[in-house]
């Protein structure tokens, strides 16, 4: 089972929203918030990029610090989503293993690992010291396939952004995708999710029939 977090388990895409819309201001790049969330789930130079193509090196590297900063400023205000304890939980006794798979800066992860506090139920985390082009590219999803040592075949993605749905896809990963992340459920099956719910929560009570109890029952199979 491989996870994304920010807006998948940890409630944190409004506060990316809000770091990066005022290092954009600051930056003098003006850039309507509705953009940037309709990025979040990028790595951090792929947004930029996306959003201020015309910006020069020095500028792009000053936003990326200055949300750096801003987002740091607000992990005080970051929760768990609820039920996400309880899906890792499940999962867990359902003996898959559970990957974080995010391409979240080192230092962000730490914090969010202990929002998150499920250490105890993770057998592999990446980062985007892991790879040089993170989502929608597959690299962060193989990178995590590669650490739990199995195939895409046996595998199932949860995210909450078109981008990981495409990412998975690319690496040939079934998807389940929340809405906690703010992106629509057509948008996130058009994408290609096979099922979408509204939170962790809800798919841990609808578990049952989802791919990850096909996945838990094939691996109990083997």
């Amino acid at each position: 089972m491989l996870f994304d977090i920010d807006g998948t388990l940890v409630d944190s895409n409004y506060l990316h929203v809000h770091a990066w819309s005022r290092a954009f201001a600051e930056v003098g790049i003006p850039v309507e918030a509705w953009r940037i969330h309709r990025s979040i789930c990028m790595d951090g130079s792929t947004l930029v990029a996306a959003l201020a193509d015309d910006a020069d090196e020095n500028s792009r590297e000053r936003v990326k610090d200055l949300h750096s900063r801003y987002y740091k400023e607000m992990t005080p205000e970051l929760r768990r989503l609820p039920g996400a304890r309880e899906l890792l939980e499940v999962v867990h006794q359902l003996e898959l293993q559970i990957v974080l798979a995010t391409s979240a800066p080192e230092d962000e992860l730490s914090i969010l690992r202990e929002v998150l506090d499920s250490d105890h139920l993770v057998s592999s985390v990446t980062s985007s010291a892991d790879v040089e082009t993170a989502k929608p590219q597959p690299d962060i999803v193989e990178v995590a396939l590669d650490r739990a040592g199995v195939p895409a075949a046996h595998a199932v993605f949860v995210g909450d952004a078109v981008w990981d749905v495409v990412a998975a896809q690319r690496a040939g990963v079934e998807t389940v995708a929340l809405l906690s992340g703010g992106t629509s459920q057509a948008e996130l099956e058009n994408a290609g999710a096979a099922r979408v719910f509204e939170n962790p929560l809800e798919l841990c009570q609808h578990l049952d029939d989802t791919p990850i109890a096909a996945l838990a029952n094939i691996m109990r199979a083997r």
